[in-house]
């Protein structure tokens, strides 16, 4: 699936009817960056829709979901948080959270 940038203005469109897993994510965040190739991995995998949230351009929903340490990962079914996890993950261990 795709990797699609999530804002304010679009969050409730994209996390409306579908299981996605949010990266709340920033550029100068090492583990981060490390993170990103896993979950592009994980979305072709898994078929799973993946949302990146920058924290840094989205600070409301960052406060919406009461962000203080990243990468931080939340996976979201039909608008609802089933379980969240910070820190990089391994694509395994990434497989294991989403099920």
């Amino acid at each position: 699936m795709e990797i699609v940038t999530v804002t304010k203005e679009n969050f409730n469109e994209v996390v409306q009817n579908k299981t996605i897993l949010l990266d709340f994510w920033a550029a100068w965040c090492g583990p981060c960056r490390m993170l990103s190739p896993v979950l592009e991995q994980l979305a072709k995998e898994e078929n799973l829709a993946v949302g990146k949230v920058n924290v840094d351009e989205q600070e409301e929903l960052s406060a919406a979901f009461n962000i203080s340490s990243i990468p931080a990962l939340f996976l979201v079914k039909d608008g609802k948080v089933v379980n969240k996890t910070v820190g990089y993950q391994s694509l395994e261990q990434l497989k294991e959270f989403v099920k």
